[in-house]
């Protein structure tokens, strides 16, 4: 049987105002890890400023510019090791600008990110990214949260 548990470490690598806490970060991690079955995780996130994320984003993407979450998963099977990288000054940017709650904006993130890590990608087809966005909706859902997709 394999394991199912959860190591997660959170690091606030920035001052932004906003932030989740490390309980939300870890229920929203553990409800999309467990997405498809209950599943065990070593799992990162780190949130940055503008500097880092532009960065990490130029060196690991090949664009320049910082983008709201970089997902780097290593293994997906038995166990999802991955991390995360969220730029909280482009979370806050772009929930502002979408009419969003903060809060909700970073589950949302997060659960992508997440689904990222697990081998999700909504850039390979109309299929797989559907497929993404219901899972991010259903997740989201049982957080609470409402469809992020909402008004696209």
């Amino acid at each position: 049987m394999a394991n199912k548990r959860l190591n997660l470490s959170v690091q606030y690598a920035c001052d932004a105002a906003g932030l989740p806490a490390r309980p939300q970060i870890r229920a929203w991690t553990r409800a999309a890890l467990d997405a498809d079955g209950p599943r065990g995780g070593q799992i990162t996130i780190r949130f940055v400023d503008l500097e880092e994320g532009q960065a990490l984003n130029r060196e690991y993407r090949h664009k320049d510019y910082a983008t709201n979450v970089l997902s780097f998963p290593y293994e997906t099977e038995p166990t999802v090791f991955g991390d995360l990288v969220v730029c909280a000054p482009v979370v806050a940017r772009e929930a502002s600008e979408q009419g969003k709650a903060l809060l909700a904006h970073y589950a949302h993130l997060i659960v992508h990110g997440m689904l990222h890590l697990q081998g999700y990608d909504h850039e390979t087809g109309e299929e797989d990214a559907r497929r993404m966005e219901d899972t991010e909706r259903a997740v989201l859902g049982t957080l609470g949260f409402d469809d992020p997709y909402a008004g696209e």
